[in-house]
């Protein structure tokens, strides 16, 4: 029954092969091989039979047989205004000169758009939703980008980079080898409403609550880094006024409070812009990726990065700023924002119903395009569910013609963090198909 399902499901989604996509299986075993013997064996590919894909076109990607799957994760949600864009695709054919090493146009503080009745460049739009902070630094990944932003404390099971440096801030063991890295950080108790020490009925920003009962802590004072909404670690949302309650701590005790915003900005949440206004909080410095990276801060703290030289091969590279840019534009002009509050909405409603009958979901959370679903073995002692049936599930949700993410201290979470143009029929296909790749599982 549930394999007749799964086929019914990957024709609703319109799944099928097309002669004009087709690939041989000698280049697809050939792509495989090298992958295996050329690439560090520390790069792995999700699925059994990882997939090669050929074309994608904004929430659509196709493999290399033509068919035909719906990308509800968005390479790790980076993809924010939908794979090849030909807006996004024309600023980065039209942009020839390849370095930031010189003035250019357009560059970050080039390419002068309207915003709010005034023109306005792509630096100056980046900072048109804060109003304290200034200073800014641009890098071509979100790791190089964070570098400035020093001497922190973080929260167990965030993620925030792989970097030998930022390991240090990075705590969750997967992500992590074992060597001496990123001194100067500590990795505080993990605010988690459905499994940490933090809880209530009702404590999350969000309709999704854990439906525990209160037995919050107090938070001691730390000057720390934190996602608003932690990605990697399985979409866990910290119990309301928490954030708040560590900034004053922090600054109480002369600290920075640094937020980042790689995964939750940009109007991915639909409530807001920036994930930390969701928490009425202003960040002294917050990192960013548009697709380029940047650290934005205030006037005070940008001046102190003066006392040496920075410096990054590609950061603030034309071609990124040049695409970046077209991915500012995209986003205003497509309305992407209220599109992730409304489709993000009836894809979180769907993910509740379906929670209603299935016993395996032991959470649903998230805001925005940004979802995440705990599956467990148990929903009274909140077990994990365990990793085979995981990876059965997992594989059922391709074969279901749905892409998505696996996250989570147990990895037992799938996360939904698609490109923003995601539709209501695409939510509601993938509820159907996560309802049914959960039947495959038991």
């Amino acid at each position: 029954m549930a394999t007749r399902a799964i086929i019914s499901r990957s024709r609703l989604l319109g799944i099928r092969s097309s002669s004009s996509l087709s690939g041989s299986s000698s280049s697809y075993e050939e792509n495989l091989r090298q992958r295996r013997e050329l690439l560090s064996p520390g790069l792995i590919s999700y699925y059994a039979n990882p997939l090669y894909i050929v074309r994608g076109s904004r929430q659509w990607l196709w493999d290399h047989t033509g068919r035909k799957y719906l990308d509800m994760f968005g390479g790790i949600c980076t993809v924010s205004v939908g794979h090849c864009h030909p807006k996004v695709n024309s600023a980065l054919a039209a942009q020839t000169v390849a370095h930031y090493q010189y003035l250019y146009e357009p560059g970050a503080a080039g390419v002068r758009q309207k915003v709010d009745g005034q023109t306005a460049s792509g630096a100056e739009r980046l900072l048109f939703h804060q109003q304290r902070l200034r200073g800014q630094r641009f890098g071509s990944a979100d790791g190089p980008a964070v570098h400035p932003a020093l001497e922190v404390v973080t929260l167990r099971n965030g993620y925030h980079g792989a970097s030998p440096f930022l390991m240090g801030a990075t705590a969750l063991s997967t992500w992590r080898y074992a060597t001496p890295t990123g001194f100067g950080f500590v990795n505080a108790a993990h605010p988690d409403p459905y499994r940490g020490e933090w809880g209530g009925a009702a404590c999350r920003d969000s309709d999704a609550q854990p439906g525990r009962s209160c037995d919050c802590q107090q938070a001691g004072p730390a000057a720390f880094l934190a996602e608003s909404i932690q990605g990697v670690g399985g979409i866990v949302q910290f119990p309301r006024g928490y954030l708040s309650k560590a900034f004053s701590a922090v600054r109480a005790a002369g600290g920075l409070c640094i937020s980042d915003e790689v995964q939750t900005g940009f109007g991915r949440l639909g409530s807001h812009y920036w994930g930390f206004e969701a928490h009425g909080v202003e960040p002294d410095i917050h990192r960013e990726r548009v697709p380029l990276a940047a650290v934005v801060t205030s006037p005070e703290v940008a001046r102190t990065l003066a006392e040496a030289l920075h410096f990054n091969t590609f950061g603030g590279n034309p071609l990124a700023c040049a695409v970046g840019t077209a991915v500012l534009d995209v986003i205003d002009e497509e309305k992407l924002q209220e599109n992730c509050q409304r489709v993000g909405q009836r894809l979180l409603s769907g993910l509740q119903r379906l929670r209603q009958s299935n016993q395996l979901i032991g959470d649903v959370r998230g805001k925005g395009l940004m979802v995440g679903v705990e599956l467990v073995a148990d929903r009274a002692s909140r077990a994990p569910l365990e990793a085979p049936r995981m990876a059965r599930l997992f594989e059922a949700t391709r074969e279901a013609g749905v892409l998505v993410g696996k996250g989570g201290f147990y990895g037992n979470v799938l996360r939904l963090q698609p490109p923003m143009c995601v539709t209501e029929a695409d939510a509601d296909a993938t509820v159907e198909a996560i309802g049914e790749a959960i039947k495959a599982a038991n």
